[in-house]
């Protein structure tokens, strides 16, 4: 695929990325597109709001696409993402039989597509992926840096109660509330 069509695909998973940031999830999306260049399936981060550890973008959006196409095997199809996959992921990939992935930023404390290790490449697997990393790297990096920080300020500014404090409307001489 062309470096236009995958900086444009990874612009969609920006957006996606954007929307699961306002929702209060980590901000990351992602798209699946079949060998014309068309989207067939889309994710975001929806772990907070399904209270559901396997809610990554990249399982949201294969399992969209996996329903549009009819197929579990998604064969000639590129998966793009703002963040190098986890594990769970990378290995979704495989079983997926995903021929492509494009992720933007890397992800050193989990990421095991060249991070921690290189899932989609590992020869020992029945499949393996071409792998591009890096496009629009920075935007995706910076999506990232901006919730995260958001989150460390709001963090900070709730009150946090201290050993020894009573909850509000308590003093040491009322025993029966």
């Amino acid at each position: 695929m062309s470096d236009d069509l995958d900086a444009h695909m990874m612009q969609r998973a920006l957006a996606l990325a954007a929307e699961a940031a306002a929702a209060g999830e980590v901000p990351v999306g992602a798209v699946v597109v079949d060998e014309g260049g068309v989207i067939v399936g889309e994710g975001r981060n929806t772990r907070e709001r399904e209270q559901d550890p396997l809610g990554h973008a990249e399982l949201v959006a294969i399992a969209a696409a996996a329903r549009r196409l009819g197929r579990w095997r998604l064969s000639g199809c590129t998966l793009y993402v703002t963040l190098e996959p986890c594990f769970m992921c990378a290995g979704a990939l495989v079983n997926a039989r995903v021929d492509r992935l494009v992720f933007g930023a890397i992800d050193p404390k989990a990421g095991a597509v060249g991070s921690l290790a290189d899932v989609c490449r590992d020869a020992r697997l029945n499949h393996r992926l071409s792998v591009d990393s890096g496009v629009l790297a920075d935007d995706c990096g910076a999506v990232l840096r901006s919730f995260f920080r958001a989150r460390r300020a709001a963090t900070k500014s709730v009150p946090q109660s201290v050993p020894g404090d009573l909850p509000a409307g308590r003093d040491d001489g009322d025993a029966s509330a």
